[in-house]
């Protein structure tokens, strides 16, 4: 079974990287640490002290000043793959992560995902002929040698470039490497990594060449693993899942993109807020938690592309009809009227609907013929709707461009209940309370399938107890939930009481209430 060596690359936080550590080797996984030497040695002493006594923990052997776009990071990415050669015989898998990165899969799922298939996973793309590069110098990171940091030394750094451009100082690169490039987030079986240290002990020319070009960390890796590995046995791709802006700047994850992580077919994303803290304790818990039911929708970067490029307002991302426990809107009101005579519901909102102005629906989760307009297939089966409730009402709120929505609901759908009360959005009740007659129980014995138009008097005479009885369980058993905003109205009730219960659930004026609480054929059977 696959066990990964991570190789983690990290400057801050080290109470964080504590974390993580102890996260990704409680699952049998190991470690070893870059801690850049620009970062506070006061910071290091404490991530060695807290980790000292954790075998799964090793670090490199000395630490580099690491600078953006320099060698620097090549060279502790190679300290930290030694280390981790050395020190753990037996893992299969290095996997290169940064501080920033968290994990989106259980360690299972990943042992699994990494057993599948005997490859290697680097992003490596031909350097001249493809796209990968969307702004800036190209050729020129090669051909010309870069010995001063550009964000630090930018005056040095553009000055020795034009120097080299004008005097026409170009260098050969090797002529035997074809140079790649791609994303520095990488996963190599052992036998490729120890065929890259082989080749950086044996190629000084090549170490001597990508010493001084320019982000090698994009190209370095990319490249030798192309030269020593069979192409077969590569996958041109990350396991860490990464979005760019249009200006080439990392797309951040927040707390509302859980759910959205999850469904990536990565095991890894980068890069996490420091500021989500709720999505950083429940990716915490995931990598150990032994789950492997992962549905990958893998629609992440055709999203972010898509309502981008649409321009927003306020949030990096709106709602997101994707996750499972999206809010409705914490602006939004759902009233719901619940009875169990469904005619009398039904007359209920639909003359609510024409004092107020409030658009209803009627029983959308218990009669699949309830009329719905075309929500892209959510709406046309009973057991989608449920499914997707709250996506199904967020969707029906846009679609009638309102704040207010009246719906209908069975008393034996506590459950759903539960769900809409405990959203962030406001949720209303209204129970109707009706007289049965023995005549309406029996029909309502027909309607559900406990009696036949055959069924005897007497096996009917012993029914219906039992169905007066169910039906008065289900309302003690909404009055027994304690939900709030909960209203009554009762069909015995004079209809100045019921106006109150009325003016009260629909936030509107008494007279006006009172208006449909007289609706003369309300309660008719």
């Amino acid at each position: 079974m696959a066990r990964i060596a991570f190789i983690l690359l990290c400057h801050k936080d080290p109470d964080a990287i504590i974390r993580q550590a102890e996260r990704l080797t409680a699952a049998g996984d190991c470690m070893a640490i870059h801690f850049d030497a620009r970062a506070a040695d006061a910071d290091f002493a404490r991530i060695r002290a807290a980790l000292a006594g954790n075998p799964a923990v090793t670090f490199a052997r000395r630490r580099i000043r690491c600078g953006w776009g320099e060698w620097s990071l090549v060279q502790a990415s190679l300290l930290a793959v030694e280390a981790a050669v050395e020190h753990f015989p037996d893992a299969t898998h290095f996997y290169m992560l940064s501080g920033d990165c968290m994990a989106i899969k259980s360690a299972d799922y990943a042992h699994a995902f990494l057993d599948a298939e005997d490859v290697d996973y680097i992003e490596s793309f031909d350097f001249f002929n493809s796209d990968w590069i969307k702004t800036g110098m190209k050729e020129d990171r090669l051909i010309y040698r870069h010995p001063f940091n550009e964000r630090s030394q930018k005056r040095l750094f553009y000055g020795f470039y034009n120097l080299q451009k004008r005097m026409g100082w170009r260098r050969a690169i090797p002529a035997d490497l074809q140079i790649m490039i791609g994303s520095q987030w990488w996963c190599l079986r052992r036998r490729t990594i120890e065929w890259v240290l082989d080749f950086a002990r044996s190629r000084r020319d090549v170490m001597r060449f990508f010493r001084t070009t320019w982000i090698p960390d994009e190209t370095f890796f990319q490249t030798v693993v192309r030269h020593v590995v069979p192409e077969s046995e590569i996958r041109s791709r990350t396991l860490t899942f990464l979005m760019f802006s249009d200006y080439g700047m990392p797309v951040t994850f927040y707390n509302d993109h859980y759910d959205l992580l999850l469904a990536q077919d990565f095991l890894f994303a980068r890069k996490i807020s420091p500021d989500a803290q709720e999505l950083k304790a429940r990716l915490g818990d995931l990598y150990a938690s032994g789950r492997r039911d992962f549905r990958i929708s893998d629609e992440g970067r055709s999203l972010y592309r898509f309502l981008t490029g649409r321009g927003r307002e306020g949030r990096r991302f709106a709602p997101r009809f994707w996750e499972t426990e999206a809010s409705l809107g914490r602006d939004r009101e759902l009233l719901i009227v619940v009875c169990k005579k469904w005619h009398v519901a039904k007359r209920l909102v639909q003359r609510a609907s024409e004092i107020t102005g409030i658009p209803a629906v009627e029983y959308l989760f218990s009669e699949e013929s309830t009329p719905l307009p075309d929500l892209g297939g959510i709406q046309t089966t009973l057991e989608k709707r449920t499914r997707h409730r709250r996506a199904l009402m967020r969707m029906l709120f846009d679609y009638h461009r309102t704040d207010r929505l009246l719906i209908c609901m069975d008393p034996a759908d506590i459950e759903l209940m539960r769900d809409f009360v405990s959203d962030r959005s406001t949720t209303r009740l209204l129970e109707v309370v009706c007289e049965f007659s023995d005549d309406y129980l029996i029909g309502h014995a027909r309607r559900v399938g406990l009696a036949g138009e055959n069924t005897s008097a007497e096996t009917l005479s012993r029914l219906l107890p039992t169905i007066r009885y169910d039906l008065r369980f289900e309302s003690e058993r909404i009055r027994d939930a304690g939900f709030a905003n909960t209203h009554r109205m009762a069909q015995t009730a004079p209809a100045a009481e019921n106006a109150g219960s009325l003016a009260a659930f629909l936030s509107i004026p008494l007279d006006r209430a009172l208006a449909i609480a007289e609706t003369d054929y309300l309660f008719v059977d």
